[in-house]
């Protein structure tokens, strides 16, 4: 069993910068997406984080060969076949889910374990199967755990497909299946987000057709072969706006690199609203040392939109404003598992008709937590630097899902914290700085 957990000790200012990482939720699709070229793909800027891990051992068992190192993650895909995918291995992460569409796209079938990850609620892959029907496949389950997909003899043929709602995961899955279908497929309503662009930037250099990324319609005309090529990852925005809500709850001055403004438009909007005080450059955001923040209200959105993965990051840095304050997460009304670790600390924060509502003053106070989910775990991290004494944060195996190399980059900028392993007897802690 692993027993990995963080101890922060709080209250210390931070400075200094720090470089934010490949987008997590681009590289779950881009590594799926690389299997459908007949030739190596090559990713660069492959944050190190145990979900790229986990797809990595997921592409050996299928046949490719891999190769990480510093960055850059080399896949080979000539060597894979479609076998069916092991239950125990997709359970770990939700987005094991876009091969499904990569195997359908590549092969014309599928036999995929339904997927696991972070329980944020029920976020139903009805839309996926929707659209693989639309491109002619059977779809079938023959239990709660395996999805089976088959296009028909003729293969994938194109079609018009209308998503009911907004749906980033059933647009990448989608596209990945089209690429290589008879005619012009459409997506109507299509997500909009960032990590789909870049999705459609990797299969267009790898000789891919798809127009129409970033607005609701995208449009791809099939074709028959697809090359390697080597591709720069986008900047994680997730990791971004964390960083930015950290160097505002407690940041003396702080530089969060390779950040993209475009990105974080509406997450920036609001810490503006709130009085954050910052710097914004081309590809990077000084925050300036703040006193005097006010509490303001959050609604999540599809992107532009304030997004969803943000809320829970924010929630911390606004119990360090003043006043009465709202946040309303349309996307995954469940994501609350951070409240109640948040009022263990001594927040003045709760739950009234899925709104999280808090009030000030709050002096949070260093516990024993657990991170019920990836983001909520950001947000304990937030809370434990800015909280007094000496916080534990347990479950901290879904914060190395999607931050790479947190707590060596939190203690290049001060931070007292260290990431303990209490099966290993000789616990090591990062050297502090200062």
């Amino acid at each position: 069993m692993n027993m990995n957990k963080i101890i922060i000790h709080g209250g210390r200012p931070l400075t200094g910068k720090v470089t934010v990482s490949g987008a997590k939720n681009s590289i779950v699709a881009l590594m799926p997406a690389s299997i459908l070229a007949d030739e190596p793909v090559v990713l660069e800027g492959v944050p190190d984080i145990s979900d790229v891990h986990a797809l990595i051992n997921i592409l050996q068992i299928m046949g490719a060969k891999i190769h990480f190192a510093k960055g850059v993650l080399t896949i080979d895909p000539r060597g894979v076949k479609s076998i069916p995918m092991p239950s125990g291995k997709i359970n770990s992460l939700r987005a094991s889910y876009y091969f499904m569409g990569a195997l359908l796209g590549k092969f014309g079938k599928a036999v995929v374990g339904l997927p696991g990850g972070c329980n944020l609620g029920p976020r139903p892959i009805d839309l996926h199967i929707k659209g693989f029907k639309a491109l002619g496949a059977d779809v079938s389950d023959d239990n709660e755990d395996v999805m089976r997909l088959r296009a028909k003899a003729t293969g994938l043929v194109a079609s018009r497909i209308f998503m009911d709602m907004v749906s980033v995961g059933a647009t990448i899955n989608i596209m990945l299946a089209a690429v290589k279908a008879k005619g012009i497929t459409v997506i109507e309503n299509a997500a909009r987000e960032p990590e789909i662009i870049d999705v459609a930037t990797l299969l267009n250099n790898m000789g891919a057709k798809v127009y129409g990324v970033g607005t609701n319609e995208i449009r791809i005309e099939g074709v028959s072969e697809l090359h390697g090529t080597r591709h720069s990852i986008i900047p994680d925005r997730i990791e971004a706006g964390t960083y930015l809500a950290i160097a505002a709850a407690v940041g003396k001055g702080v530089t969060v690199n390779n950040v993209l403004y475009e990105h974080l438009e509406s997450y920036i909007s609001k810490l503006e609203e709130m009085g954050v005080q910052m710097t914004i450059r081309e590809d990077s955001i000084t925050v300036h040392p703040n006193h005097d923040l006010k509490m303001v209200n959050v609604k999540t959105y599809p992107h532009p939109g304030f997004a969803t993965d943000l809320q829970q990051p924010i929630t911390s840095l606004l119990l360090k404003a003043c006043g009465r304050g709202e946040l309303i997460d349309t996307i995954y009304e469940r994501r609350i598992g951070h409240i109640p670790e948040l009022k263990r600390m001594g927040a003045n924060i709760k739950i009234e008709d899925n709104h999280i509502v808090m009030t000030s003053p709050n002096e949070l106070v260093g516990t024993e937590v657990v991170a019920s989910d990836l983001r909520a775990g950001a947000s304990l991290i937030v809370a434990g630097l800015m909280a007094k004494g000496v916080t534990t944060i347990h479950n901290v195996e879904f914060i190395l899902r999607g931050y790479d190399r947190i707590v060596e980059k939190l203690t290049n900028l001060g931070a007292d914290i260290a990431l303990v392993d209490t099966n290993n007897i000789d616990k090591v802690k990062i050297k502090e700085r200062g």
